[in-house]
């Protein structure tokens, strides 16, 4: 990503038609509640309703509906078996003082409760690891040496240094290799490994800046032409596989899948950069596909997918994707896409629909609202549109309110938990690797089903307005274990991940939840059958 298109991106509006009222009919399958006393919901509070519908001769019995709306979840339409929540390494990993910092691998890759700034904070359990193999280094190659500018080494941080530093040789033990350069993000990944962590992605900014035209790794002289050299395609292939072969013999990491390109369609990438980037027309990308996909086979790796094309927005992704031809589409395992487009629902459904069942992942996403409104409303519409079966944040340790924990890399240092952080963890400490994502019934909702545990999750968001959200379970042949919640606070202050034992099923495999204006809840109804 280049971080200063999206640090001006506007707080979700409120004035979004995201939330269900009493009266709307509900195109993703929740039902509302209708009739005249239904009519006054949005004035009145339910105390105030209470009086109303009592004055009216209405009686409450034990099963009556409360809820302002409802959702049916549907457990015959599945997305997919869950992989993860993770992240990227790149860049905050590669600071000195975070590579080995266990505190920030506990709340990052770890379940416990970890004690920091005086309160014990959740940890975020995170699965996947995305490992950004870098493409700079200082020594001349021959006469040739790299060229950077002042925007990216004022950035150090965002220096990240390649393993093959000539072209000398492919031969991994020869002097063209240093596998000491990087052992910050290294040392990360350990932890993260160490703390459960068990998707490993490789990942590709830039090509070796000696493979470039212009021996620079941020990108091309002109933005919208190839900076990767024609004779190098197969070097850089080379280049990814053989690190993904000797990480497997020497780190005691596999990675699951390799990717070559960073948003390979974008102008963006110049030399005069500030960060490592590299465009790739849709011919180029269609060659080193091929060529990774035959340079991991030949080092044994055969079980290691190709991902591509990590492009910014869906609309992109949709157009690469529908530009390879069958083979090259053929070698790809996974579709990896960045979800800065949040709001653009429309091309989520598309692209999904474009790839015909292919693995799809939202790789790289960010945003500078510090509440976790914004956070909690892309999830679910990536998981009601996208369908993607793993989701990434790109840096979790970040200046101000980009990160979920606010940080200074510059200085190594690392600050406020932010609401949003929270508000990550209603999700990923909830829906786990090996659940099957399931039609909730409502777009602001994320809904899994675990079958091995018998277990039902569902992550809801409300919005300005309190209310009772009701949730139908009658589809699935039995539900009727304990109902445990945990509950959020978007609005600023409020409660953080905070456990309730306070629900209990009010009809037959129904049941409704209070929630306060700005919130997000997560359920977990046990003993659920489908």
């Amino acid at each position: 990503m280049k971080p200063s298109r999206d640090y001006l991106a506007a707080r979700v509006p409120y004035s979004r038609s995201l939330r269900k009222t009493p009266l709307e009919e509900n195109s993703t399958g929740a039902t509302v509640c209708r009739g005249k006393i239904a009519s006054l919901k949005a004035h009145v509070t339910f105390e105030a309703r209470l009086w109303i519908m009592l004055a009216a001769g209405i009686l409450l019995f034990p099963g009556s509906v409360r809820a302002d709306y409802w959702m049916t979840n549907q457990p015959s339409t599945q997305w997919g078996t869950w992989d993860g929540w993770g992240c990227s390494l790149s860049w905050w990993a590669n600071v000195d003082a975070f590579g080995t910092n266990q505190l920030m691998a506990n709340l990052l890759f770890s379940t416990n409760y970890i004690s920091y700034q005086g309160a014990n904070v959740p940890g975020l359990g995170y699965r996947i690891v995305r490992y950004n193999l870098g493409a700079e280094s200082t020594n001349y190659v021959g006469t040739a040496h790299m060229s950077v500018t002042t925007n990216l080494t004022q950035w150090p941080y965002r220096q990240i240094t390649g393993y093959w530093t000539n072209w000398y040789s492919t031969d991994p033990a020869s002097s063209s290799w240093s596998w000491w350069f990087d052992s910050n993000q290294r040392n990360m990944m350990w932890l993260a490994r160490d703390r459960g962590a068990n998707l490993f992605e490789l990942v590709s900014y830039s090509p070796m800046w000696w493979m470039c035209y212009n021996l620079d790794p941020c990108g091309a002289d002109n933005g919208a032409n190839d900076n990767l050299q024609s004779w190098n395609y197969d070097q850089h292939a080379i280049y990814l596989a053989t690190v993904a072969a000797y990480a497997h013999s020497n780190w005691g990491v596999n990675f699951s899948y390799v990717e070559a390109f960073n948003e390979p369609s974008a102008t963006w990438w110049v030399g005069t950069g500030d960060q490592e980037g590299c465009h790739f027309a849709t011919a180029t990308q269609t060659s080193v596909i091929g060529y990774l996909r035959t340079e991991l086979d030949n080092r044994g790796l055969t079980w290691m997918g190709v991902a591509a094309s990590d492009e910014y927005s869906f609309t992109q992704a949709q157009t690469t994707w529908q530009n390879f031809n069958s083979t090259a589409q053929s070698k790809i395992a996974k579709v990896n896409v960045h979800g800065y487009d949040r709001y653009n629902n429309t091309a989520k459904s598309a692209l999904y629909a474009a790839l015909g069942g292919k693995k799809i992942w939202q790789s790289e996403y960010n945003d500078n609202d510090t509440n976790g409104v914004t956070l909690a409303y892309t999830i679910n519409a990536d998981m009601t549109y996208l369908h993607p079966t793993g989701w990434c944040y790109w840096q979790p340790y970040d200046w101000s309110s980009v990160g979920l924990i606010e940080a200074n890399p510059l200085q190594g240092i690392i600050d406020r938990v932010w609401p949003k952080y929270y508000v990550m963890a209603q999700y990923s400490r909830h829906i786990k690797p090996g659940m099957k994502i399931i039609t909730s019934g409502d777009a602001n909702t994320a809904a899994a089903y675990d079958s091995t545990n018998h277990k039902v999750v569902l992550v809801t968001q409300n919005w300005a307005t309190a209310q009772y959200i009701g949730y139908d379970l009658t589809k699935f042949s039995i539900a009727n274990g304990a109902l445990t919640r945990w509950q959020t606070d978007t609005g600023g202050t409020g409660e953080r991940y905070q456990q309730h034992n306070d629900l209990t099923w009010n009809q037959t495999k129904r049941f409704w939840v209070w929630f306060p204006a700005n919130s997000v809840i997560t359920i977990e109804a046990q003993n659920v059958y489908q």
